[in-house]
């Protein structure tokens, strides 16, 4: 094992060569979706025992290493144990980031770890700075480790008596990953296909577990690591960290009680109050970005759909196992308006100045998703004739990395799977990070053209 790993991080170095970090990274997690679809395309991988078609594992592959979980067979009743092993190290792999698993290799084997390595893992997980980073990359492998073991061992104790012992760790471990990697793949549909987690609707473990595990694998390794440095003492966090957290509360509480609003004479309607508050607190945190339901998506009224397109498009925070647009981005905007209706100079964070740069990245990132999001949509509608609420769900969804789906995923055309393929890949590597892959030259201007005014609003 060791010395197939020194050869795995040998090779990628080998042809990483002159390439920038982004296209490293775009490259990179092509080639595991690539891999992830031929495993998947063998006899054994299916219950049937047969090929399964290449763009449904090319579909399958892409939304589990993308951490996605939007699905077009169920995972239970499609694919065999080898499947399923399969799909589940698709998940661990694009949740940490495959450049995650290099340095992780090279740490094994006790290699040296290079300038060009170290720059690239800095560049994986959004860290701030280069120093530190193999630090970082231990806290990372260590906190996965806990976190992942932790949950899985509570939901193999909850399982078993539903499945067994073997049978039910196995399940523990499955969904443990999918939960912390923010994938929502599960193994559920033994009872009825596609149904996620709905027959644990007013369990209080299994929620209470996986949505500890979503918001602990959504926040981010930086805040992680600012946490595990700085314990509870919240005024001396990194910016960074307090807007992440503060928002994060925020959308979960305010989402919770939204959806509860909307629901509570309808999809909620005849639950017991405990079991209503899980599911509006599951309706929250799942949409950023997990894509578990306990409740049934495609039967909720149209305005809880547009609150899941809303959290799903924000997603979780950078430098996570989440997608969307991220905290920090939806806060920076946020306080971006605030700053204007006050006529304040400049973008101001608990007394800090915010860096205009990060607004130039926020208004781009969000035009970009916003644009694939609606290029995906428009190609849907205008090649299937479904409900333009569920497509645009779908299409976020497969954005954001989510999988929270109405139910229209396997009915799509291939056409309509390649657009959904495209989002996802460039809702996991990063929009910004795609565009910049196929041209990242920076083309520096000789000269400034004169100064317009143009009128706004």
């Amino acid at each position: 094992m060791k010395e197939q790993a020194i050869e795995v991080r040998q090779w990628v170095l080998k042809r990483m060569g002159g390439m920038s970090r982004t296209k490293v990274i775009a490259l990179g997690f092509a080639l595991i979706i690539l891999t992830g679809a031929l495993l998947l395309m063998l006899p054994i991988s299916s219950r049937e025992g047969i090929v399964t078609n290449f763009w449904d594992c090319l579909f399958t592959a892409t939304s589990a290493t993308c951490v996605t979980g939007l699905v077009v067979v169920d995972t239970y009743q499609h694919w065999t144990i080898f499947g399923q092993i399969v799909i589940i190290l698709l998940i661990q792999i694009g949740g940490l980031g495959f450049v995650t698993f290099l340095t992780i290799f090279s740490m094994i084997a006790h290699r040296k770890i290079g300038l060009k390595e170290r720059s690239l893992m800095s560049e994986s997980v959004n860290a701030m700075q280069l120093g530190g980073i193999i630090k970082l990359t231990r806290k990372i492998l260590y906190g996965t480790l806990i976190v992942e073991g932790t949950g899985a061992m509570i939901l193999w104790i909850r399982f078993i008596p539903d499945f067994g012992v073997i049978r039910g760790l196995y399940y523990g471990i499955f969904h443990a990953i999918s939960a912390f990697c923010n994938a929502g793949f599960d193994l559920m549909g033994y009872a009825d296909p596609y149904i996620s987690l709905c027959n644990y609707s007013g369990d209080w473990v299994v929620n209470l577990t996986i949505m500890s595990l979503i918001v602990i694998g959504g926040i981010g390794f930086i805040v992680w690591d600012d946490v595990t440095h700085h314990r509870l003492h919240f005024r001396k966090y990194r910016v960074h960290t307090k807007i992440v957290l503060v928002t994060t509360a925020a959308l979960i509480f305010g989402g919770a009680l939204i959806f509860y609003l909307i629901e509570r004479n309808y999809l909620l309607d005849g639950m017991e109050p405990g079991e209503a508050f899980l599911c509006s607190m599951f309706a929250s945190i799942t949409p950023r970005t997990a894509g578990f339901n306990s409740t049934d998506i495609a039967t909720a009224r149209e305005a809880s759909k547009f609150l899941f397109i809303i959290l799903m498009f924000i997603g979780g925070s950078p430098g996570s196992t989440a997608g969307g647009i991220k905290t920090t981005t939806f806060a920076l905007f946020v306080l971006y308006m605030k700053a204007n209706f006050q006529r304040a100079k400049g973008v101001h964070a608990f007394r800090r100045r915010l860096d205009e740069e990060a607004i130039k990245k926020a208004s781009a990132i969000v035009c970009t998703n916003t644009f694939l999001v609606v290029t995906a949509s428009m190609i849907i509608c205008g090649t299937q004739g479904f409900d333009l609420a569920d497509v645009v769900l779908e299409t976020v969804s497969a954005m954001s990395t989510v999988g929270m789906s109405s139910g229209i995923t396997r009915g799509l055309s291939i056409l309509s799977k390649v657009s959904l393929v495209c989002l996802m890949y460039a809702g996991r590597v990063g929009s910004l990070s795609v565009v910049l892959s196929v041209r990242d030259k920076k083309k520096v201007e000789p000269y400034t053209y004169p100064e317009e005014k143009l009128l706004i609003g």
